[in-house]
Protein backbone atom coordinates (compact mmCIF):
# COMPACT_ATOMS: atom_id res chain seq x y z
CA UNK A 1 0.00 0.00 0.00
CA UNK A 2 1.68 3.55 -1.32
CA UNK A 3 1.83 6.26 1.22
CA UNK A 4 -0.55 8.20 -1.06
CA UNK A 5 -3.37 5.99 -0.64
CA UNK A 6 -3.41 5.56 2.58
CA UNK A 7 -3.29 9.49 3.65
CA UNK A 8 -6.56 9.61 1.20
CA UNK A 9 -8.23 6.72 3.62
CA UNK A 10 -7.17 8.14 6.76
CA UNK A 11 -9.09 11.59 5.57
CA UNK A 12 -11.96 9.55 4.82
CA UNK A 13 -12.11 7.31 7.97
CA UNK A 14 -10.79 9.86 10.42
CA UNK A 15 -9.05 7.45 12.56
CA UNK A 16 -10.46 4.40 11.69
CA UNK A 17 -7.40 3.38 9.99
CA UNK A 18 -4.96 1.24 11.13
CA UNK A 19 -1.26 -0.18 11.01
CA UNK A 20 -1.14 -1.85 14.21
CA UNK A 21 0.81 -5.08 14.27
CA UNK A 22 -2.07 -6.39 16.46
CA UNK A 23 -4.53 -5.80 14.42
CA UNK A 24 -3.12 -6.50 11.27
CA UNK A 25 -2.11 -10.04 13.08
CA UNK A 26 -5.55 -10.24 14.54
CA UNK A 27 -6.78 -10.45 10.58
CA UNK A 28 -4.25 -12.33 9.20
CA UNK A 29 -5.49 -15.33 11.24
CA UNK A 30 -7.76 -18.17 10.09
CA UNK A 31 -9.98 -21.03 11.90
CA UNK A 32 -8.34 -23.49 9.90
CA UNK A 33 -4.92 -24.96 8.63
CA UNK A 34 -3.82 -21.60 6.74
CA UNK A 35 -0.77 -19.96 7.83
CA UNK A 36 -1.10 -16.33 9.07
CA UNK A 37 -1.52 -13.75 6.40
CA UNK A 38 -1.61 -10.07 7.70
CA UNK A 39 -3.24 -7.44 5.20
CA UNK A 40 -1.36 -4.18 5.57
CA UNK A 41 -3.60 -2.14 6.88
CA UNK A 42 -7.41 -2.49 8.46
CA UNK A 43 -10.44 0.00 7.51
CA UNK A 44 -13.18 0.36 9.84
CA UNK A 45 -15.98 1.74 8.00
CA UNK A 46 -19.47 2.97 9.62
CA UNK A 47 -21.49 3.81 6.50
CA UNK A 48 -22.16 2.67 2.99
CA UNK A 49 -20.48 6.37 1.66
CA UNK A 50 -17.35 5.19 3.27
CA UNK A 51 -17.60 2.06 1.78
CA UNK A 52 -17.80 3.59 -1.64
CA UNK A 53 -14.65 6.24 -0.94
CA UNK A 54 -13.20 3.28 0.33
CA UNK A 55 -13.20 1.23 -3.23
CA UNK A 56 -12.89 4.51 -5.27
CA UNK A 57 -9.26 4.97 -3.65
CA UNK A 58 -8.26 1.58 -4.02
CA UNK A 59 -9.39 1.35 -7.46
CA UNK A 60 -7.93 4.21 -8.14
CA UNK A 61 -4.32 2.90 -7.05
CA UNK A 62 -4.99 -0.44 -7.71
CA UNK A 63 -5.03 -1.92 -3.81
CA UNK A 64 -6.31 -5.78 -3.27
CA UNK A 65 -9.19 -5.42 -0.84
CA UNK A 66 -10.67 -8.21 1.40
CA UNK A 67 -13.82 -7.73 3.01
CA UNK A 68 -14.05 -9.24 6.99
CA UNK A 69 -16.91 -10.12 8.81
CA UNK A 70 -16.58 -12.52 12.59
CA UNK A 71 -13.43 -14.37 10.71
CA UNK A 72 -14.88 -17.49 10.88
CA UNK A 73 -14.67 -18.92 7.34
CA UNK A 74 -13.14 -21.97 6.74
CA UNK A 75 -11.24 -21.92 3.16
CA UNK A 76 -9.01 -18.56 3.83
CA UNK A 77 -11.78 -16.55 2.38
CA UNK A 78 -10.69 -13.44 4.39
CA UNK A 79 -7.06 -13.64 4.17
CA UNK A 80 -5.32 -10.87 2.39
CA UNK A 81 -3.29 -13.18 0.47
CA UNK A 82 -2.03 -10.11 -1.59
CA UNK A 83 -1.70 -7.93 0.72
CA UNK A 84 -3.39 -4.42 0.71
CA UNK A 85 -6.40 -3.39 2.70
CA UNK A 86 -9.01 -5.58 5.04
CA UNK A 87 -12.13 -3.87 5.31
CA UNK A 88 -13.49 -4.57 8.54
CA UNK A 89 -17.69 -4.60 9.17
CA UNK A 90 -17.98 -4.87 13.03
CA UNK A 91 -18.99 -1.29 13.23
CA UNK A 92 -21.61 -1.56 10.57
CA UNK A 93 -23.57 -3.63 12.90
CA UNK A 94 -27.51 -2.49 13.43
CA UNK A 95 -30.55 -3.70 12.69
CA UNK A 96 -32.12 -0.98 10.11
CA UNK A 97 -35.84 -2.05 9.68
CA UNK A 98 -38.32 -5.16 10.75
CA UNK A 99 -41.27 -5.76 9.13
CA UNK A 100 -43.15 -7.72 10.92
CA UNK A 101 -45.87 -7.90 8.79
CA UNK A 102 -44.05 -9.03 5.79
CA UNK A 103 -41.38 -10.93 8.14
CA UNK A 104 -38.28 -9.60 6.75
CA UNK A 105 -35.58 -7.22 8.37
CA UNK A 106 -33.29 -4.61 6.87
CA UNK A 107 -29.83 -5.06 8.42
CA UNK A 108 -26.16 -4.30 8.03
CA UNK A 109 -23.56 -6.37 7.41
CA UNK A 110 -21.83 -6.78 10.58
CA UNK A 111 -24.56 -7.94 13.04
CA UNK A 112 -24.00 -11.48 13.98
CA UNK A 113 -26.91 -13.70 13.97
CA UNK A 114 -27.02 -13.88 17.16
CA UNK A 115 -27.29 -10.24 17.90
CA UNK A 116 -30.12 -10.06 15.04
CA UNK A 117 -31.81 -12.60 17.08
CA UNK A 118 -31.54 -11.06 20.16
CA UNK A 119 -33.16 -8.08 18.82
CA UNK A 120 -36.15 -9.86 17.25
CA UNK A 121 -37.02 -11.97 20.75
CA UNK A 122 -40.23 -9.27 21.25
CA UNK A 123 -41.59 -9.64 17.98
CA UNK A 124 -42.33 -13.30 18.09
CA UNK A 125 -40.03 -13.73 14.47
CA UNK A 126 -36.88 -15.38 14.27
CA UNK A 127 -33.61 -15.50 11.50
CA UNK A 128 -32.88 -19.01 11.50
CA UNK A 129 -29.78 -20.12 10.14
CA UNK A 130 -27.55 -21.28 12.32
CA UNK A 131 -23.75 -22.12 10.74
CA UNK A 132 -22.46 -22.57 14.13
CA UNK A 133 -20.27 -20.04 14.84
CA UNK A 134 -21.82 -16.69 15.77
CA UNK A 135 -20.71 -15.15 12.42
CA UNK A 136 -21.90 -12.13 10.99
CA UNK A 137 -24.62 -11.64 8.27
CA UNK A 138 -22.34 -10.48 5.68
CA UNK A 139 -19.91 -13.07 5.50
CA UNK A 140 -22.80 -15.87 5.78
CA UNK A 141 -23.88 -14.02 2.71
CA UNK A 142 -21.10 -14.44 0.68
CA UNK A 143 -20.15 -17.79 1.66
CA UNK A 144 -23.88 -19.08 1.35
CA UNK A 145 -23.74 -20.21 5.09
CA UNK A 146 -25.95 -23.05 6.16
CA UNK A 147 -25.87 -25.09 8.65
CA UNK A 148 -27.88 -27.20 11.30
CA UNK A 149 -31.19 -25.66 10.42
CA UNK A 150 -31.16 -25.33 6.87
CA UNK A 151 -33.07 -28.68 6.30
CA UNK A 152 -36.07 -26.69 7.25
CA UNK A 153 -35.52 -23.27 6.75
CA UNK A 154 -33.08 -23.25 3.86
CA UNK A 155 -29.74 -21.79 3.11
CA UNK A 156 -28.53 -17.81 3.08
CA UNK A 157 -29.33 -18.41 -0.74
CA UNK A 158 -33.04 -18.84 0.21
CA UNK A 159 -33.02 -16.24 3.18
CA UNK A 160 -31.30 -13.35 1.60
CA UNK A 161 -33.88 -11.48 -0.89
CA UNK A 162 -32.07 -8.02 -1.49
CA UNK A 163 -28.61 -6.31 -1.17
CA UNK A 164 -27.09 -3.45 -1.68
CA UNK A 165 -23.23 -3.57 -2.94
CA UNK A 166 -20.43 -1.56 -3.04
CA UNK A 167 -18.83 -2.45 -6.73
CA UNK A 168 -15.00 -2.54 -6.93
CA UNK A 169 -15.35 0.47 -8.42
CA UNK A 170 -17.10 2.13 -5.09
CA UNK A 171 -20.25 2.53 -7.36
CA UNK A 172 -23.06 1.50 -5.53
CA UNK A 173 -26.17 -0.79 -6.53
CA UNK A 174 -29.13 -2.73 -5.31
CA UNK A 175 -30.10 -6.11 -6.25
CA UNK A 176 -33.53 -7.81 -5.70
CA UNK A 177 -36.29 -6.27 -3.35
CA UNK A 178 -38.84 -7.23 -0.65
CA UNK A 179 -41.36 -9.22 -2.43
CA UNK A 180 -41.52 -12.66 -2.66
CA UNK A 181 -41.17 -13.37 -5.83
CA UNK A 182 -39.48 -10.80 -9.32
CA UNK A 183 -39.39 -11.88 -12.75
CA UNK A 184 -37.08 -8.53 -13.50
CA UNK A 185 -33.92 -9.62 -15.27
CA UNK A 186 -30.80 -11.41 -14.04
CA UNK A 187 -31.28 -12.82 -10.45
CA UNK A 188 -28.18 -10.49 -9.16
CA UNK A 189 -29.09 -10.98 -5.40
CA UNK A 190 -28.15 -14.75 -5.67
CA UNK A 191 -25.15 -13.65 -8.17
CA UNK A 192 -23.56 -11.99 -4.78
CA UNK A 193 -24.57 -14.67 -2.44
CA UNK A 194 -22.09 -16.79 -2.25
CA UNK A 195 -19.31 -14.74 -4.36
CA UNK A 196 -16.59 -14.84 -1.17
CA UNK A 197 -16.08 -11.12 -1.94
CA UNK A 198 -14.54 -11.14 -5.50
CA UNK A 199 -17.55 -9.14 -6.79
CA UNK A 200 -18.62 -6.49 -4.41
CA UNK A 201 -18.87 -5.58 -0.96
CA UNK A 202 -22.20 -5.84 0.88
CA UNK A 203 -23.11 -2.83 2.79
CA UNK A 204 -27.10 -3.76 3.70
CA UNK A 205 -29.34 -6.68 3.36
CA UNK A 206 -32.67 -7.77 3.52
CA UNK A 207 -33.24 -11.04 4.85
CA UNK A 208 -36.30 -13.74 5.26
CA UNK A 209 -37.38 -14.08 8.73
CA UNK A 210 -39.63 -16.89 10.15
CA UNK A 211 -42.32 -17.27 13.00
CA UNK A 212 -40.56 -18.60 16.12
CA UNK A 213 -42.39 -22.33 16.86
CA UNK A 214 -45.12 -22.88 19.42
CA UNK A 215 -43.06 -26.10 20.79
CA UNK A 216 -39.74 -27.63 20.17
CA UNK A 217 -38.50 -30.73 21.39
CA UNK A 218 -34.93 -32.02 20.99
CA UNK A 219 -33.37 -35.44 21.37
CA UNK A 220 -29.83 -37.38 20.97
CA UNK A 221 -30.26 -41.15 20.43
CA UNK A 222 -27.17 -43.70 19.30
CA UNK A 223 -26.70 -46.66 16.91
CA UNK A 224 -24.14 -49.31 17.00
CA UNK A 225 -22.94 -48.48 13.26
CA UNK A 226 -22.60 -45.11 11.17
CA UNK A 227 -24.77 -46.77 8.50
CA UNK A 228 -27.58 -47.72 10.32
CA UNK A 229 -27.53 -44.01 11.51
CA UNK A 230 -27.41 -42.61 8.51
CA UNK A 231 -30.09 -45.10 6.64
CA UNK A 232 -32.38 -43.94 9.63
CA UNK A 233 -31.68 -40.38 8.19
CA UNK A 234 -32.08 -40.78 4.56
CA UNK A 235 -35.87 -42.79 5.96
CA UNK A 236 -36.59 -40.15 7.44
CA UNK A 237 -36.49 -37.42 4.82
CA UNK A 238 -37.50 -39.66 2.25
CA UNK A 239 -41.27 -39.62 3.96
CA UNK A 240 -41.52 -36.36 4.09
CA UNK A 241 -40.98 -35.67 8.12
CA UNK A 242 -40.21 -32.16 8.50
CA UNK A 243 -37.65 -32.06 10.80
CA UNK A 244 -35.79 -28.98 11.94
CA UNK A 245 -32.28 -30.01 12.77
CA UNK A 246 -31.20 -33.71 11.87
CA UNK A 247 -27.15 -33.69 12.88
CA UNK A 248 -24.64 -36.68 12.62
CA UNK A 249 -21.81 -37.12 14.84
CA UNK A 250 -19.29 -40.30 14.39
CA UNK A 251 -18.32 -42.13 17.42
CA UNK A 252 -15.19 -40.29 17.44
CA UNK A 253 -16.55 -36.59 17.32
CA UNK A 254 -18.59 -38.40 20.12
CA UNK A 255 -15.38 -39.07 22.24
CA UNK A 256 -14.69 -35.50 21.80
CA UNK A 257 -17.53 -33.75 23.11
CA UNK A 258 -17.82 -36.30 26.18
CA UNK A 259 -13.83 -34.72 26.76
CA UNK A 260 -14.85 -31.14 26.31
CA UNK A 261 -17.80 -30.40 27.39
CA UNK A 262 -18.69 -33.36 30.53
CA UNK A 263 -21.14 -35.15 28.69
CA UNK A 264 -21.60 -39.39 28.85
CA UNK A 265 -22.71 -40.12 25.02
CA UNK A 266 -22.40 -43.84 24.47
CA UNK A 267 -19.16 -44.04 22.44
CA UNK A 268 -21.27 -44.96 19.55
CA UNK A 269 -22.74 -42.80 16.10
CA UNK A 270 -25.16 -40.29 17.54
CA UNK A 271 -28.13 -38.30 15.57
CA UNK A 272 -28.64 -34.97 17.14
CA UNK A 273 -32.22 -34.18 16.36
CA UNK A 274 -35.09 -31.41 16.88
CA UNK A 275 -38.43 -30.41 15.77
CA UNK A 276 -40.65 -27.52 15.57
CA UNK A 277 -44.19 -26.73 15.55
CA UNK A 278 -47.84 -26.90 17.59
CA UNK A 279 -47.52 -28.96 20.45
CA UNK A 280 -49.79 -31.71 18.14
CA UNK A 281 -47.28 -31.97 15.56
CA UNK A 282 -44.65 -32.11 17.61
CA UNK A 283 -45.84 -35.01 19.66
CA UNK A 284 -46.89 -36.48 15.82
CA UNK A 285 -43.35 -35.60 14.21
CA UNK A 286 -41.41 -37.20 17.77
CA UNK A 287 -43.68 -40.49 17.67
CA UNK A 288 -42.89 -41.50 13.80
CA UNK A 289 -39.44 -40.59 14.11
CA UNK A 290 -38.83 -42.86 17.26
CA UNK A 291 -40.57 -45.75 15.02
CA UNK A 292 -38.02 -45.12 12.07
CA UNK A 293 -35.16 -45.08 14.82
CA UNK A 294 -36.27 -48.41 16.02
CA UNK A 295 -36.49 -49.59 12.72
CA UNK A 296 -32.84 -49.06 12.15
CA UNK A 297 -31.61 -49.98 15.46
CA UNK A 298 -31.28 -46.72 17.58
CA UNK A 299 -31.33 -46.62 20.47
CA UNK A 300 -34.36 -44.79 22.60
CA UNK A 301 -34.36 -41.18 22.73
CA UNK A 302 -32.85 -38.80 25.68
CA UNK A 303 -35.15 -35.66 25.68
CA UNK A 304 -34.07 -32.24 26.20
CA UNK A 305 -37.33 -30.66 26.75
CA UNK A 306 -36.48 -27.50 28.45
CA UNK A 307 -35.06 -24.69 26.90
CA UNK A 308 -31.91 -24.54 29.02
CA UNK A 309 -31.43 -28.26 28.33
CA UNK A 310 -31.83 -27.74 24.65
CA UNK A 311 -29.53 -25.14 24.62
CA UNK A 312 -27.03 -27.01 26.40
CA UNK A 313 -27.48 -29.77 24.18
CA UNK A 314 -26.97 -27.33 20.78
CA UNK A 315 -23.97 -25.77 22.37
CA UNK A 316 -22.14 -29.21 22.49
CA UNK A 317 -23.04 -29.78 19.13
CA UNK A 318 -21.60 -26.00 18.19
CA UNK A 319 -18.31 -26.44 20.18
CA UNK A 320 -17.66 -29.63 18.57
CA UNK A 321 -15.39 -28.37 16.02
CA UNK A 322 -13.21 -26.96 19.36
CA UNK A 323 -13.96 -30.01 21.18
CA UNK A 324 -12.30 -32.42 17.86
CA UNK A 325 -9.39 -29.96 17.81
CA UNK A 326 -8.83 -30.47 21.40
CA UNK A 327 -8.16 -34.51 20.81
CA UNK A 328 -4.82 -33.70 19.82
CA UNK A 329 -3.44 -30.24 21.66
CA UNK A 330 -1.79 -28.06 19.64
CA UNK A 331 -2.94 -29.13 16.12
CA UNK A 332 -5.13 -26.92 13.12
CA UNK A 333 -7.56 -28.50 11.18
CA UNK A 334 -8.17 -29.57 7.40
CA UNK A 335 -11.50 -29.00 8.03
CA UNK A 336 -13.62 -30.15 4.65
CA UNK A 337 -17.50 -30.66 3.64
CA UNK A 338 -19.02 -32.04 0.92
CA UNK A 339 -22.61 -32.29 -0.14
CA UNK A 340 -24.19 -35.45 -1.75
CA UNK A 341 -27.67 -36.68 -3.14
CA UNK A 342 -29.79 -38.04 0.65
CA UNK A 343 -29.61 -41.03 -1.52
CA UNK A 344 -25.97 -41.83 -1.63
CA UNK A 345 -25.17 -40.19 1.85
CA UNK A 346 -25.04 -43.54 3.53
CA UNK A 347 -22.25 -44.61 1.25
CA UNK A 348 -20.27 -41.34 1.24
CA UNK A 349 -20.09 -41.20 5.26
CA UNK A 350 -18.37 -45.02 5.08
CA UNK A 351 -16.32 -44.78 2.21
CA UNK A 352 -14.86 -41.53 4.00
CA UNK A 353 -14.89 -43.04 7.37
CA UNK A 354 -12.66 -45.70 5.85
CA UNK A 355 -9.82 -43.71 4.08
CA UNK A 356 -9.12 -41.79 7.87
CA UNK A 357 -9.28 -44.93 9.32
CA UNK A 358 -6.52 -45.96 6.69
CA UNK A 359 -4.64 -43.24 7.22
CA UNK A 360 -2.30 -41.63 10.45
CA UNK A 361 -4.43 -38.64 11.04
CA UNK A 362 -7.32 -38.57 13.58
CA UNK A 363 -10.96 -37.38 11.38
CA UNK A 364 -13.82 -36.94 13.32
CA UNK A 365 -16.85 -36.94 11.20
CA UNK A 366 -19.93 -34.88 11.86
CA UNK A 367 -22.27 -32.24 9.67
CA UNK A 368 -25.97 -31.75 8.66
CA UNK A 369 -26.78 -35.06 7.34
CA UNK A 370 -30.87 -33.79 6.81
CA UNK A 371 -29.79 -32.03 3.46
CA UNK A 372 -26.61 -34.67 3.01
CA UNK A 373 -23.91 -32.44 3.75
CA UNK A 374 -21.34 -33.48 6.32
CA UNK A 375 -17.39 -32.73 7.25
CA UNK A 376 -14.35 -34.22 8.14
CA UNK A 377 -11.98 -32.63 10.94
CA UNK A 378 -8.87 -33.61 10.17
CA UNK A 379 -5.86 -32.90 12.55
CA UNK A 380 -2.55 -32.18 11.24
CA UNK A 381 0.33 -30.41 12.99
CA UNK A 382 0.59 -26.66 11.39
CA UNK A 383 4.42 -27.69 11.04
CA UNK A 384 4.47 -30.90 9.61
CA UNK A 385 4.27 -30.25 5.64
CA UNK A 386 3.83 -33.77 5.47
CA UNK A 387 0.80 -34.11 7.74
CA UNK A 388 -0.42 -30.90 6.10
CA UNK A 389 -0.44 -32.90 2.77
CA UNK A 390 -1.57 -36.03 4.05
CA UNK A 391 -4.95 -33.80 5.19
CA UNK A 392 -5.38 -32.09 1.73
CA UNK A 393 -5.07 -35.57 -0.13
CA UNK A 394 -8.05 -36.71 2.38
CA UNK A 395 -9.81 -33.78 1.74
CA UNK A 396 -9.04 -33.87 -2.02
CA UNK A 397 -10.52 -37.68 -1.93
CA UNK A 398 -13.71 -36.82 -0.51
CA UNK A 399 -14.38 -33.99 -3.04
CA UNK A 400 -13.88 -36.42 -6.06
CA UNK A 401 -16.11 -38.82 -3.88
CA UNK A 402 -18.55 -36.02 -3.91
CA UNK A 403 -18.70 -35.30 -7.41
CA UNK A 404 -18.61 -39.33 -8.53
CA UNK A 405 -22.09 -39.79 -6.61
CA UNK A 406 -23.37 -36.63 -8.30
CA UNK A 407 -22.78 -33.68 -5.49
CA UNK A 408 -20.40 -31.10 -4.87
CA UNK A 409 -17.33 -30.25 -2.98
CA UNK A 410 -18.83 -28.04 -0.59
CA UNK A 411 -22.09 -27.93 0.69
CA UNK A 412 -21.56 -24.84 2.90
CA UNK A 413 -17.91 -23.80 3.59
CA UNK A 414 -17.15 -22.29 0.24
CA UNK A 415 -13.97 -22.51 -2.18
CA UNK A 416 -11.74 -19.55 -0.87
CA UNK A 417 -8.53 -20.78 -1.74
CA UNK A 418 -8.58 -23.89 0.30
CA UNK A 419 -10.73 -25.77 -2.54
CA UNK A 420 -9.74 -23.47 -5.90
CA UNK A 421 -8.09 -26.28 -7.44
CA UNK A 422 -11.28 -28.64 -7.45
CA UNK A 423 -13.31 -26.25 -9.38
CA UNK A 424 -12.39 -27.04 -12.43
CA UNK A 425 -13.92 -30.78 -11.88
CA UNK A 426 -17.07 -29.88 -11.00
CA UNK A 427 -17.98 -26.65 -13.03
CA UNK A 428 -15.97 -27.69 -16.10
CA UNK A 429 -16.47 -24.13 -18.88
CA UNK A 430 -18.76 -23.08 -16.52
CA UNK A 431 -15.84 -22.69 -13.95
CA UNK A 432 -14.57 -19.99 -16.51
CA UNK A 433 -17.37 -18.28 -17.05
CA UNK A 434 -17.18 -17.41 -14.11
CA UNK A 435 -13.71 -15.50 -14.14
CA UNK A 436 -15.49 -13.72 -16.98
CA UNK A 437 -18.24 -11.99 -14.87
CA UNK A 438 -15.39 -11.56 -12.29
CA UNK A 439 -12.85 -9.82 -14.67
CA UNK A 440 -15.94 -7.60 -16.12
CA UNK A 441 -16.80 -6.52 -12.64
CA UNK A 442 -13.59 -5.99 -11.24
CA UNK A 443 -11.54 -5.69 -14.21
CA UNK A 444 -8.03 -4.72 -12.11
CA UNK A 445 -8.92 -7.48 -9.79
CA UNK A 446 -8.84 -6.02 -6.40
CA UNK A 447 -11.62 -7.86 -4.92
CA UNK A 448 -10.42 -10.59 -2.60
CA UNK A 449 -8.01 -11.48 -5.52
CA UNK A 450 -6.91 -15.45 -5.44
CA UNK A 451 -10.28 -16.94 -4.40
CA UNK A 452 -12.75 -18.75 -5.81
CA UNK A 453 -12.20 -18.22 -9.27
CA UNK A 454 -10.10 -18.60 -12.10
Amino acid sequence: MIDTAYAELSSVLEGRLTRSKSELDQHGLSETWFPPTPPEAVAYPETTAEVSEIMKICHAHGIPVTAFGAGTSLEGQTLATSGGLVVDFSRMNQVLRVNDADMDAVVQPGITREALNVELRNTGLMFPVDPGANASLGGMAMTRASGTTAVKYGTMKENVTGLEVVLADGKIIRTGSRARKSAAGYDLTSLFVGSEGTLGLITEMTVRLHGQPEAISAAVCSFEEIGPAVEAVIATIQVGLPMARIEFLDAESVHAVNLYSGANFPLKPHLFVEFHGSEATVAEQVEMFGEIVHDFGGSDFEWAAKSEDRTALWTMRHHAYWACLALRKGTKAVVTDICVPISKLAEAVEQTRADIAASPLHGPILGHVGDGNFHAILLVDPNDKAEIKEGKRLAHRMAERALALGGTITGEHGIGMGKKSLMPEEHGAAWDLMGQIKAAMDPKNILNPGKLVP
